[in-house]
Formats: structure tokens, sequence, C-alpha cells
């Protein structure tokens, strides 16, 4: 496979990033891993329990069937192998784990050696994407809300035991910008087959970064630090960044990194340390006694295959062949307004203006359920010169709002094109108020046809079409 031209990393010269990332993923099931207790968010705290999940004495758990198939689903979209697989018990004592264990998956996970490619096309490797269950959360009451200077804490166990599937990727990316685009593109996954809503802002969807650095052209890997729990887009790029220039920092001044864990201080715009890292055996790893081995059936995996829905990828690729290219395509995709393109388009709209409204105008609540056809048929209101683009966008923010027909909406506003003679009068008489910037518009000085531009649609209360303005701009200065 040819391997694109990659991002620029932001370290001194002679110096790279290695990076792998653990995606957690809350599955969309209606009750937890392991219990019938609800799974969803906003309860009061330590109301969506039941003894499975409080750990209490006597209680033994059974395998929620939804979130092995939401599993699945995600590992076939990961081009994974689907595997038997074994649930062990990850051993540690913390508050918000009220067994002293986790159920977790060890060395037999579910999904094993996957990849996922990127927009730019470059693919990361997946090591595994493995089920567990949540823990519980802790909240430490104090200034910083770190466990070190808290006056009390508090657990909410209404988290614990939620399904989760943990996707570790290989040590594949090389920098923030790769790593956010990873996280984008595994978040519309998920999304996209249905496993996690992704709503980074409710934990749906939380990264653990570990970040390590190297002299560039090395092959090794150097001492890394887990950065935990960063829940956004925009905090992943700035830990990771922050992180691998401590460490080339350590090195040129002759130390080195300690193996360790790390939280991300939004505020502070720091890493700063939690505790040190442990190994596998520290966890004491061993097979759950009271749950059996999953070996997903042959038929059961080709099933599931058969009903995954296109995948971003591929979604990406139904923009580019109807013409479509670079941000707008890749922001069409994620905002899921591919479809409404995709039909307008077939509904006889210019491919580059619907794909231009929806990158560019249609970040807004309700923008997914706008009809085809009357998108359709605003788009060919603008392109066939019966609505300026701006009032096309006005026209569209109103039929997001009220759901209507462009054409009634533009009518109301009183959007009518206006005569091609009338514009060409009123840029006369601008002209002729304006000789001196009109001498050094046409001897060159380009930045004044935004002037002349901005003086037109003044003028007509900005119901002139731009691209008739510069038409006649063009035209007159070669006069």
């Amino acid at each position: 496979m040819t391997i694109p031209e990659r991002e620029p990393q932001n370290l001194p010269d002679g110096w790279e990033m290695v990076i792998g990332l653990e995606v957690h993923a809350e599955l969309a099931t209606h009750t937890k891993m392991f219990s019938p207790a609800p799974n969803h968010f906003g309860a009061a705290p330590n109301t969506n329990v039941h003894p499975v999940c409080l750990g209490l004495p006597g209680t033994l758990p059974v395998v929620n069937a939804k979130a092995v198939e939401l599993s699945i689903r995600v590992g076939l979209a990961l081009n994974c192998t689907v595997q038997r697989c074994v649930f062990a018990r990850k051993n540690y004592f913390y508050p918000d784990m009220p067994k002293d264990y986790q159920i977790s998956q060890y060395d037999q996970p579910l999904n094993a050696d996957g990849w996922l490619e990127l927009p730019s096309g470059y693919r990361v490797c997946v090591e595994r994407a493995h089920m567990e269950e949540d823990t519980g959360k802790s909240t430490h009451v104090g200034v910083s809300g770190r466990i070190h200077d808290a006056g009390y804490s508090l657990v909410d166990y209404n988290r614990a035991g939620v399904p989760l599937l943990e996707i570790v990727s290989r040590p594949d990316i090389r920098g923030p910008e790769e790593a956010k685009a990873y996280v984008a593109e595994l978040q519309s996954i998920l999304i996209a087959v249905g496993a996690s809503d992704g709503k980074f802002e409710e934990g749906s969807l939380r990264v653990d970064a570990n970040v390590s650095v190297r002299p560039t052209g090395s092959t090794e890997l150097r001492t890394r630090c887990e950065i935990k729990n960063v829940n956004s887009l925009r905090s992943i790029g700035r830990a990771i960044q922050y992180e691998a220039i401590r460490h080339v920092d350590l090195y040129t001044a002759g130390e080195a990194p300690i193996q360790e864990t790390r939280h991300w201080d939004e505020e502070g715009g720091r890493t700063r340390p939690g505790r040190s890292k442990e190994e596998a055996e520290d966890y004491r790893y061993f097979a759950d006694p009271d749950l059996v081995p999953i070996d997903p059936s042959p038929e059961w995996i080709d099933e599931i295959r058969a009903a995954l829905p296109a995948l971003p990828r591929e979604r990406r690729q139904a923009l580019v062949d109807l013409g479509g290219r670079g941000e707008a395509v890749t922001v069409t995709v994620e905002r899921r307004l591919d479809t409404l393109v995709r039909e307008a388009v077939a509904l006889g709209a210019d491919a580059e203006r619907a794909l231009i409204h929806a990158a560019n105008n249609l970040a807004v609540e309700g923008a997914d359920r706008l009809d085809s056809a009357r998108f359709a048929a605003l788009v060919t209101m603008e392109t066939s010169g019966q609505l300026t683009s701006t009032q096309a966008k006005q026209v569209l923010a109103s039929m997001v709002a009220t759901g209507r027909h462009p054409a009634e909406l533009a009518a109301e506003a009183g959007f009518e094109a206006m005569d091609t003679g009338e514009l060409e009068g009123l840029l006369d008489g601008i002209i002729a108020a304006r000789p001196d910037e009109w001498q050094r518009f046409v001897e060159g000085e380009a930045k004044l046809q935004g002037m002349f531009t901005g003086q037109i649609m003044k003028a007509t209360g900005g119901k002139a079409d731009g691209k008739v303005i510069a038409q006649l701009l063009a035209a007159k200065k070669q006069a």
C-alpha cells in the first residue's frame, strides 16, 4: 500500500512522536454488561444499580448478548478478526470498583488485528477491541478535583457495569493531528454502526493516550506515559503536544521520563502526574470462573457483517464520485448529511453547491431532518440565478426552522433576481463616485474588487448576485 504524505509534527528537529491510543466506548445497550440494571445517562446518583454491579455477595454475572453483537459490529468495521474470547478478572482496589476487580478481557479478546483508515489514506493498526465493564465514578471534592487535595470523595455506581469496548491501537500515530483524525474517524464508525452515541461530553467516549518520543529515524520504543481520560478532540491534540515536548525537554537535559499515568489539566494546558504505571502482571489477570468463553459462530458473524451500514470511508467516496472534494466531503459525512446531499443531487441539484451548503451552512440542530426534494429545489434556485448565495443561505436557515418550501420563503422575504441592466447602472454610479479607486482596480489592485462588490450589496440591500457583480466588474475592467 502506498502511504500518503503525513502531517508534520510540532517537535524540534531530530525528534518524532510515537503515539498509541486506547479508546473506551460505552455501548448503546438498554441494560448493563452483566446485570439488568438500566444503562442510560443522567439519572440521579446510585439509582441505575443492581446487586450484581454493586458486587454484593452471592451474585452472578450474565453476559449481555446485545453488547456482544455491538462489539462484533465494531470489530468487523475495523477489519478485525472476530474470535473466541474469554472474560478475565483485572484485580485492583479502588472505591469505584465495588468488587475490587473489573471484568475485562486479557490475552483472548473478542476482536484482534484490525486497522482503521484515516481520511488521508493512512492506516493505523488496531491491536484489539475487547469487551469489559465500566467502573463507577468518583468525585473528589476539593480545589483541583484530584484525590490528593480532596476534603472528601463521593462515589456514584450508576456507571459501574456499563458495557464498554476498549479499542487499542498500535503505536502507529505520529502527531496530534493524526491522533485527532483517528479518534474522529473511530467516533464516526461507532455512531454509524449503532454501537455507541460517541458523546465525549457524557463520558460515552474517553481516550487514553500513550505518548513517547524518539530520535527521527529510530525504531526503538522509549518510555511512554499514559494520559488518562481525555474527553475532547481539542484536548487530545493539546495533551499529546504538551507531553511530547515534555519528553524532549527531559532527554535534552540529560534526564528521562518515568513510566506513569498522567492527567490532562485543561485550564492549565499541561499534564500532571497521576500514579506509576502498572504492568499487566500487577493486575493478576485470570479467567473469570463465573463466565463461560464466548465463541461466535461463523453464521452469526456473517449475519452481523451483512447488516452493517455504509461506513464513513465508503460514504466519503460516494461524495467524491459525485465530484465532491476536500474538507466539504469530510465535514458533510461527519454531520451525517451525505444522504441528504446524494438524494438532492439525484433530483438535479448541483453537487458542489449542495456540499458547500452542507459543510458551511448546516451546522445547526434539525439539519438532518431537511427534506431532500426541498433542499434540491433551493440549490437549483440558487444556481439558476433566482437567489443569490446570501439569499439562499437565509432561505436555507428558514427551511431548517420551518420545513417549508424555499420558493414560499423566498417570496415572503422579497427575494427576486435583480435585472443585470439595473446592476450595471448602479455600478456605473459607484465608479463615477470613486474614480481613483476604479483606476487602481483597473491597474491591478485586486483587493478593491471586494470594496466595489460591497458597495453594490449595500445599495441593493444584499439582493445582488455576487457572481453577476464579478462578471460586470471583469467586463468593465477590460472595456
